[in-house]
């Protein structure tokens, strides 16, 4: 398969150089790549410098082919059409004058007269097919702005996509859209991604990690598999390592013992005076090329044994834990936690949002709200935490609650995470906060970090233990898209902290896969709830 992009020993550093990867080897040719690792650890980079918009800190990268980016972030504040979204604006008005009898004969000879075909082909794909080209972009909503900018890539059918997080922020019906899109796509594509349905999809997984680059064949279900079996072959291999290096060295000492013993015989014995000198002259000399070809041998099997280890060592990956517990909230099992009786709401210019919407959540229940964006899911839990008061119906709160968005707004970015604990929980002593937030893994100088330069998963680990440990715990967490900006791994410690917790959930999230891991029991469709 011809590679369409090479990457031949490639590093990428930070502004103030600090290295990211170093002597990454990679070729991408018409597959699809699903690219994977800790956040941190240089996906974005990497995509970068394959798409030309960074050079490597050291190494090469061939381009054999037409690459393009997606944009994720169109820009909707101008006057311009939907074509213009699309980047064919110049060529549809070039046929639209043409179509009108007012093309010259410049528009005839430049004219893409297959561009109706595709353009529509295109639409029709990302579900757009029955919008207008002409339509103004300020006009579309944000998940209608990303299906168009999916809808741009494949117009210009560059040979290699490269989609950073393509399926953030949109609802489930918009992930499996992109799903079904790259499925069909004939090219090259490298998909960054936490989202394990779209990566299921994927031809192979590369992962990015303190060891370097390393790929799986496959998607994301045999890749964990792999990873898992490698991750116990080399612990096993370690403990060998580690065992064998111990024997050489009880060995190497029962050595060392045996030969002070034959030495001190020997100076008994030449103590005695009893045989010729020259005799004794070439029994030490025998003793001491015996003893030195011992040394010899010993130092070699240590060091075999020692080489063995380093590289068993090499292949075990040691990253930071990530796992944690979250502190019991004691809730009684029929206590009723939240009961929405009828309720409607819509906003004061009279845009309806939720309509006789009635549900309960009874004990530690696990409930998840889900629906289409612009179903009320934001609305939803607002109303839940009394940021809002409904137009119609009642709501009755029978426990405390915490709202914890994806980027979870209750820390102040210029605060470090003790001193936003300390402002959230005014009560606590300082020894209070460091011993809480330990149990999070803010431990010692950790807890000083500014939460502003936190990843999304220390983040979303420091709300959690300002809220959880107040003096009251919150008896009901609402979690709105929480595994928004995660990475895989620090999606599965979430997932497991949560799992393990005792109180009421929640969530709005288009992650099923979270949903499953964390035990959700009942879906509430906001879709069957609108006006």
């Amino acid at each position: 398969m011809p590679a369409f992009i090479t990457l031949e020993s490639v590093a990428a550093a930070t502004p103030d150089g600090r290295r990211l990867f170093e002597n990454l080897t990679l070729s991408i040719g018409a597959e699809r790549i699903g690219l994977v690792g800790r956040n941190g650890v240089g996906k974005s980079s990497l995509l970068a410098i394959m798409a030309g918009q960074r050079s490597p800190a050291a190494g090469t990268v061939a381009r054999a082919g037409s690459v393009a980016v997606l944009d994720q972030t169109p820009d909707l504040a101008t006057d311009d059409r939907l074509v213009a979204l699309l980047g064919v604006a110049t060529a549809w008005d070039r046929l639209s004058r043409i179509q009108a009898g007012q093309g010259d004969e410049a528009d005839l000879s430049d004219a893409d007269w297959d561009l109706p075909g595709r353009l529509a082909q295109a639409l029709a794909d990302v579900g757009l097919g029955d919008l207008d080209p002409e339509r103004p972009a300020r006009s579309l909503s944000g998940g209608q702005a990303t299906r168009a900018a999916l809808a741009r890539l494949l117009i210009a059918a560059p040979d290699v996509l490269l989609l950073d997080e393509p399926t953030n922020n949109l609802d489930a019906d918009a992930r499996d859209l992109v799903g079904r899109v790259l499925s069909r796509w004939k090219g090259g594509a490298v998909v960054v991604s936490h989202d394990r349905s779209l990566l299921r999809g994927m031809d192979r997984i590369v992962e990015l990690s303190s060891l370097g680059a390393r790929s799986y064949g496959g998607g994301y279900d045999l890749y964990v598999d792999r990873k898992a079996e490698e991750a116990a072959a080399a612990e096993r291999d370690l403990d060998h390592a580690e065992r064998e290096t111990r024997r050489v060295a009880r060995e190497a000492q029962v050595a060392r013992e045996r030969k002070d013993r034959r030495d001190a015989a020997g100076r008994k014995f030449a103590a005695r005076r009893s045989e010729p000198k020259i005799l004794l002259g070439a029994m030490a000399e025998r003793a001491e090329l015996s003893g030195a070809r011992e040394g010899k041998l010993a130092q070699r099997l240590a060091a075999d044994a020692a080489e063995a280890r380093a590289s068993a060592e090499a292949r075990v990956e040691r990253p930071k834990t990530l796992a944690f517990d979250l502190p019991p909230s004691h809730l009684p099992a029929g206590r009723t936690v939240l009961d929405f009786d009828g309720v409607t709401f819509a906003w004061p210019d009279g845009t309806p949002v939720l309509a006789d919407l009635s549900f309960q959540i009874i004990g530690p229940e696990r409930v998840a709200a889900v629906g289409p964006n612009g179903a009320g899911k934001t609305t939803l839990i607002r109303l839940a935490v009394g940021d809002l008061a409904p137009t119609g119906g009642e709501i009755r709160r029978g426990v405390a609650a915490a709202l914890l968005d994806q980027r979870a707004a209750l820390l102040e970015d210029d605060q470090t995470i003790l001193e936003n604990f300390r402002r959230l929980n005014p009560a606590a002593s300082v020894n209070d906060a460091h011993a809480a937030l330990a149990r999070f893994l803010f431990r010692n100088a950790a807890a000083h970090q500014v939460a502003g330069t936190l990843s999304g998963g220390e983040r979303l680990r420091a709300a959690l233990a300002c809220v959880l440990c107040a003096a009251v715990p919150p008896q009901l967490l609402i979690l709105d898209e929480p595994t928004n900006h995660l990475d895989l791994a620090s999606i599965e410690a979430v997932e497991a902290a949560l799992a393990g917790y005792d109180g009421a959930l929640l969530v709005v999230s288009h992650d099923s896969d979270f949903l499953d891991a964390i035990g959700v029991e009942r879906r509430i469709d906001l879709s069957a709830s609108r006006f």
